[in-house]
């Protein structure tokens, strides 16, 4: 059974930083695509970065530069280091897994298994 549970949000002021964790179980990271996605109120969830079963990663233009996603393989853990956070990366951040796609999507409806999000919240 595959369980998606995050951790380390909270609220900062703009230019800090946070780390956010995703505890995954039955999840294989070396099969399954890895993504962060986040939804700001009021607005649709969009996606913010991918780890491939390569450890490939991906960004959005909105994080590029900012936001780091790694693997913790032994504890089988995924991250999202954000640096320099600003007001428009508040949101509920969420991590979701696609198990034996070919390819990672961007696309919210690939994915099957989410976790029940953190909330980030960056003050001017």
């Amino acid at each position: 059974q595959v369980q998606l549970v995050e951790s380390g949000g909270g609220s900062v002021q703009a230019g800090g930083s946070l780390r956010l964790s995703c505890a995954a179980s039955g999840v294989t990271f070396s099969s399954a695509c890895m993504v962060w996605f986040r939804q700001a109120p009021g607005k649709e969830r969009e996606w913010v970065a991918t780890s491939t079963k390569y450890n490939n990663p991906y960004y959005s233009d909105a994080v590029k530069g900012r936001f780091t996603i790694s693997k913790d393989s032994s504890g089988n853990t995924l991250h999202l280091q954000m640096n320099s956070l600003k007001p428009e990366d508040t949101g509920m951040y969420y991590c979701a897994a696609n198990l034996g796609r070919s390819w990672c999507s961007i696309v919210e409806s690939d994915y099957n298994y989410w976790g029940q999000g953190t909330q980030v919240t960056v003050s001017s």
